[in-house]
């Protein structure tokens, strides 16, 4: 083997090449995702430690009054364990793995993709990135669904850094902003913010936060004291759907 190929090898010219190809790219959290990988080697043999997936997006974190973005891994999914590629071989790997129910929905800023690695010793690494395009969760689409039929209007999104006294595994959040455009807490709230925390398949925790409207000077001095807004913790299941708008109703209403 040429001295020169392995050097040129070792900064990723001539080296192996590698392709994700997703079977499917619109999901939804805790759906399967099915596809395979593709290895070419490049012009000399090289040995690859291992192939893995990372499921990836980007949050917020605030460092000195300025606004971070980072990123952060949802899931990591080992494939193989170590071969060797010839020059020009090409292998296919198959995967299969679910997304997370942490996974955060496309929305706004927040963009999910998979990162495909391999690992290989004393050589670049070659990678490659898919985005894919996650929807709500059954049980979130029926929060918001709730939501809107109350008047609420969705007005931003963001993955924030997760408090820590929620003890995510996670390092960060989605947050989910409403505004009540109509209805009945329209003029008595400022805002109404949500993040889900999902335990199983069948079962979310809710966290709200209620931003209640400054009314007089009471009510001015509360807001600029941060004690106008309430957090609230709702127990979702796919059994208490049927009368969520009710409940949810009856609960922000006693804090508005």
């Amino acid at each position: 083997m040429s001295f020169f190929k392995k050097v040129f090898a070792s900064v990723g010219v001539g080296a192996a090449e590698v392709d994700t190809q997703l079977d499917q790219d619109v999901l939804k959290p805790g759906n399967e995702i099915t596809g395979k990988v593709v290895i070419k080697g490049g012009s000399v043999e090289q040995n690859i430690d291992s192939i893995y997936l990372s499921l990836n997006t980007t949050y917020i974190r605030e460092v000195d009054d300025n606004k971070v973005e980072e990123t952060g891994v949802i899931g990591r999914f080992k494939l193989t364990e170590p071969f060797m590629i010839s020059p020009d071989e090409v292998k296919e790997i198959p995967f299969a793995f679910n997304l997370p129910l942490s996974t955060p929905v496309s929305i706004g800023q927040s963009h999910v993709w998979v990162q495909t690695g391999l690992d290989i010793k004393n050589a670049v690494d070659p990678s490659d990135r898919d985005y894919i395009h996650v929807e709500p969760h059954p049980l979130m689409q029926a929060f918001f669904t709730a939501l809107d039929n109350l008047g609420f209007k969705l007005h931003s999104v963001e993955n924030e850094v997760a408090p820590k006294m929620l003890g995510r595994d996670l390092s960060f959040v989605q947050e989910f902003e409403f505004i009540p455009y109509s209805g009945p807490f329209r003029g008595k709230l400022d805002e109404l913010e949500v993040v889900f925390l999902p335990i199983t398949e069948d079962e979310f925790d809710v966290m709200l936060e209620v931003d209640r409207r400054a009314n007089g000077l009471g009510g001015l001095l509360s807001e600029m004291l941060d004690v106008d807004e309430t957090k609230l913790r709702i127990h979702l299941t796919s059994e208490n759907v049927d009368h969520l708008q009710n409940d949810l109703e009856s609960l922000i209403a006693r804090y508005s």
